[in-house]
């Protein structure tokens, strides 16, 4: 991995979308319309949905084409929440109308350009777009790209987790997701006092688990991946294993439920901020 960079993700993309189409190639007609923990949505759904990511990736990245804007300027996060949620219920609607060989036969074409697309960026130039949960405004490509490997393991996770086929949890899958979720912690303590050179650690348990260390400069939080034993008297420990870790960042356990599964030792105020942390759009 270059030292240039926390962590790289675009060789994954490919092996990613390969394990989509085996899952997919193989699904009996039936599972097609299993519910998913999407709202509202079922496995097609969010088949769907993934091949919108795709085609609005070469649309803007690879085109420059930007598509009609927004009718209305976007004032607040809710807007624009509400503005993609619009977006995203469009086209999902209006793909009800194709069938799985169908779908599966567009990832087959689309999805390979995509992940040749992402091996050919310079990663430390400025993304289309920024990652909005990690408050950014602007992003370099190997974070934005660390967030589009996430939303597409999410989904497919989703899909696994609906017609009942195995997840894809080993640190090779995992961890850049653990990785890149972290990125929201600093954003998400924003406002959260704490003296310069106070830590939070969390460590996570499993096979893709690992150490992260939230330190608190004069101005702003910031984040680094350690070793446990890196971490010297940290005013908040917090420990839970990997199921919870990815669950709680992708809003499928509630804080109230994580709380349950998370120990915190320590300053309870640092470590309880940890439960309500999302690496999604909500």
């Amino acid at each position: 991995m270059p030292s240039d960079f926390p962590f790289v993700v675009t060789d994954l993309f490919a092996p990613l979308h390969a394990e989509l189409l085996a899952l997919l190639r193989t699904l009996p007609a039936e599972r097609w319309d299993a519910p998913t923990a999407a709202p509202r949505w079922r496995v097609r759904d969010v088949v769907a949905h993934l091949l919108d990511i795709d085609l609005r990736e070469l649309t803007v990245r690879r085109d420059d084409a930007w598509g009609a804007p927004p009718e209305r300027p976007l004032e607040s996060w809710a807007q624009l929440l509400a503005y993609l949620d619009g977006l995203n219920a469009d086209w999902v609607r209006a793909m009800r109308r194709l069938g799985p060989r169908v779908l599966v036969e567009l990832h087959e074409v689309i999805g390979p350009r995509v992940a040749a697309l992402y091996e050919s960026l310079d990663l430390a130039a400025p993304a289309p777009f920024a990652v909005a949960w990690a408050g950014e405004t602007t992003s370099p490509n190997w974070f934005e790209l660390g967030r589009q490997y996430t939303e597409r393991w999410h989904h497919q996770q989703q899909i696994r987790e609906a017609v009942g086929a195995p997840g894809l949890t080993s640190r090779r899958w995992l961890r850049p997701v653990l990785d890149v979720s972290m990125y929201a912690l600093p954003y998400a303590y924003r406002d959260v006092p704490a003296a310069p050179g106070t830590t939070v650690s969390v460590v996570v348990g499993g096979d893709a688990g690992g150490a992260w260390l939230l330190a608190r400069g004069r101005d702003a939080w910031t984040l680094d991946a350690c070793a446990p034993a890196d971490v010297v008297a940290p005013a908040a420990t917090i420990a839970l294993d990997q199921d919870t870790a990815w669950r709680l960042f992708f809003k499928q356990l509630t804080p109230e439920l994580a709380a349950r599964k998370v120990t915190i030792e320590g300053d309870r105020t640092l470590g309880e901020r940890y439960l309500s942390v999302l690496a999604v759009m909500a």
